[in-house]
């Protein structure tokens, strides 16, 4: 992609529900094998389950030159913004998209006054992890340690004030 390419992040709506499912499926169909049938399900949601997190929280979308090229959504849980379902389709990678969106569930936290932000991934999504951690995210004992017999570990970043 050029220098140019447009990136941004708007709320995901009933209208992206189908994209948004396709973007978890491409982003995570090369990994299938290392999850449990049940683990890549709750990972690569179909649109009836995007529908209903749609309702759980917030959905955002990454878009790049008005393609959908990436999403996530948050929840609020005590004093922290959980972040699940994050996803940027393999071609889009190294743009800066998962970059953008998670510096999105930061400003997003800090406008809800939490302090700090978590999520839980498996262990054999290196780059994902790679990213968490240059954006300050670091490997915490919190559960859950497994998504349907997916080995799962907690990562969290603390907000200063």
């Amino acid at each position: 992609m050029s220098e140019t390419t447009n990136k941004t992040i708007r709320a995901a709506s009933q209208a992206d529900t189908e994209l948004i499912a396709g973007v978890l499926m491409d982003s995570f169909i090369e990994y299938e094998p290392l999850y449990t049938p049940e683990g890549f399900a709750a990972t690569a949601l179909n649109a009836r389950d995007v529908t209903a997190r749609l309702t759980e929280g917030p959905v955002w979308v990454a878009l790049s030159d008005n393609q959908l090229v990436g999403t996530m959504s948050v929840v609020v849980k005590g004093d922290a913004v959980y972040i699940r379902g994050m996803a940027v389709l393999p071609v889009s990678r190294g743009q800066g998209i998962g970059k953008m969106l998670l510096d999105h569930a930061e400003k997003y936290a800090r406008a809800k006054a939490c302090k700090r932000l978590s999520l839980s991934t498996t262990p054999f999504l290196i780059e994902a992890i790679q990213l968490y951690e240059r954006s300050g995210f670091v490997r915490t004992e919190e559960e859950p340690h497994d998504l349907f017999g997916t080995p799962l570990f907690s990562m969290q970043k603390t907000l200063s004030a």
